[in-house]
């Protein structure tokens, strides 16, 4: 893939804005927008979607054909390429959920009763959504819903367990934590598992909040980001050894990693003082820099 350099300018085109509700779902002028590049995009490929600074750009894989939402954050490219979700944050400073058909211009917010959240993931079929919320109760659940805003659920609502940073397993269950245990879910809410973290990757990780876990597509595998006293850096945990092997380069710490359904893990690292880059790896870290300068990668299947 070619490297995305300064000189590649991102497609310049007369916008629309999207109107941001606030928790009651109530739409006003007043709250803040997510500008759509309103360019047509068909047959535009697109395999990978970041965020650089206050804009997310979404762009195809040999990276010469992009598009970019402004106001926006968290993105969410759906597994075949054709829809982006993404955060907005009003001027309340209420999150919420929002999905762009990147081939017809549309744009949806996605309605979870909630005044705060935010960061979605497709599962691997792209036909539901995933994304932390912050419930009724006061505490960090997982939501899921269909991007046409049916299905919601709020998963486990009925207990007093934060769940931490949302992913998919497989297409009926999702994984996620509250620091101390990994929890499974299936996607009608019911909790099949609970192991501590500890146990599965041993003592010498300290796991934050922002830290997400994604099982390897044979189940055989666990591909974390946490920190291990120089900083926070992509692992692969081997379930039957219980073997952790080191992803990230040595010196790049890694705020942020995501894993397809095909196994490879796009991730953002700096080294030292350098600016973050993003990065995609094979289960075996075959690691291949694929932009010079960005956040928050996710990508579509092959």
């Amino acid at each position: 893939m070619t490297k995305i350099s300064g000189k590649l300018a991102t497609l310049l085109i007369p916008c629309v804005a999207i109107i941001i509700s606030c928790s009651n779902n109530k739409t006003t002028e007043e709250n803040s927008k997510a500008i759509l590049d309103t360019v047509s995009l068909s047959n535009k490929n697109f395999a990978l979607a970041y965020q650089d600074e206050n804009k997310i750009v979404a762009t195809s894989i040999d990276t010469m054909k992009q598009i970019s939402f402004g106001g926006a954050t968290n993105p969410a490219i759906s597994p075949d390429g054709n829809k982006l979700a993404y955060t907005v944050t009003d001027s309340a400073g209420h999150r919420s959920v929002w999905v762009a058909d990147m081939e017809n211009k549309s744009q949806l917010q996605l309605l979870a009763n909630s005044g705060n959240y935010y960061q979605a993931m497709w599962s691997p079929s792209g036909n539901v959504l995933a994304f932390s919320i912050f419930s009724a109760k006061n505490i960090w659940k997982i939501g899921v819903v269909k991007p046409d805003n049916t299905g919601l659920t709020v998963l486990d609502s009925a207990s007093k367990i934060n769940v931490f940073s949302p992913t998919w397993k497989n297409e009926q269950e999702l994984i996620g934590h509250d620091l101390a245990n990994l929890y499974t879910f299936d996607i009608s809410g019911k909790l099949k598992n609970s192991q501590p973290i500890a146990a599965l990757i041993g003592n010498d990780f300290a796991i934050a909040s922002s830290n997400r876990f994604f099982y390897t597509s044979d189940g055989k595998g666990l591909v974390f980001n946490a920190n291990n006293k120089t900083g926070e850096a992509v692992y692969i945990l081997d379930l039957a050894s219980k073997k952790v092997d080191r992803i990230s380069p040595e010196g790049m710490n890694v705020p942020y990693i995501f894993v397809t359904a095909d196994d490879r893990i796009f991730y953002s690292g700096a080294e030292k003082s350098s600016n973050n880059k993003i990065y995609v790896s094979d289960l075996d870290g075959n690691s291949k820099l694929l932009v010079n300068k960005g956040t928050y990668p996710t990508g579509a299947l092959k």
